[in-house]
């Protein structure tokens, strides 16, 4: 089934964030980002919630399911610590994981940040729906987008014929 709009869901993981602790500064990154990235008329849905490996695989569900996202991203836990679960609760709901995602976020990662091979993010798919884990972060953030992104408009496209169009130029300044 083809999607005249593309939905986009953006998802916090904080316990902070999630209880008003601080600002979640890292969801409206993962915003703006593909704000400037993808050209083409989307909706969005945003969340932000703790770090609760059954709360996270609720949300994505639900966000796969029912809000018939196309592309999912998530920010946080993705981490060393105990609480960092995000990886877990994607792999626990998606059908098929995309290693090749996570080995290019880490590898452009590293250039500049040692601490990068200590990042767990993983991506994966649930029914049409792409699911990329990203680091907490800001930078990170545009970092790790810049590296995968021009691989999701063909991945969503396989998934159920959606399209997605990019500013390519925008995406593909991590490797310039």
């Amino acid at each position: 089934m083809v999607n005249n709009v593309i939905k986009i869901g953006f998802l916090t993981i904080s316990d902070r964030a999630a209880r008003g602790v601080y600002e979640d500064i890292s969801g409206p990154a993962m915003q703006d980002w593909i704000s400037k990235a993808v050209t083409c008329p989307y909706e969005i849905a945003t969340k932000v919630i703790e770090d609760e490996q059954p709360l996270i695989e609720e949300t994505l569900i639900d966000m796969s399911d029912n809000l018939g996202c196309n592309l999912i991203l998530t920010t946080g836990g993705t981490g060393p610590t105990i609480r960092d679960v995000t990886p877990e609760a994607t792999e626990a709901v998606c059908e098929r994981i995309f290693d090749g995602f996570a080995e290019q976020m880490r590898i452009v990662s590293l250039r500049t940040v040692p601490t990068a091979i200590l990042s767990r993010q993983i991506a994966g798919t649930r029914g049409n729906s792409l699911i990329i884990n990203l680091p907490g972060k800001p930078v990170a953030i545009a970092v790790c987008l810049g590296a995968i992104f021009l691989a999701v408009p063909k991945c969503i496209e396989l998934l159920d014929d959606s399209v997605i169009t990019i500013d390519k130029s925008f995406v593909s300044q991590v490797f310039e």
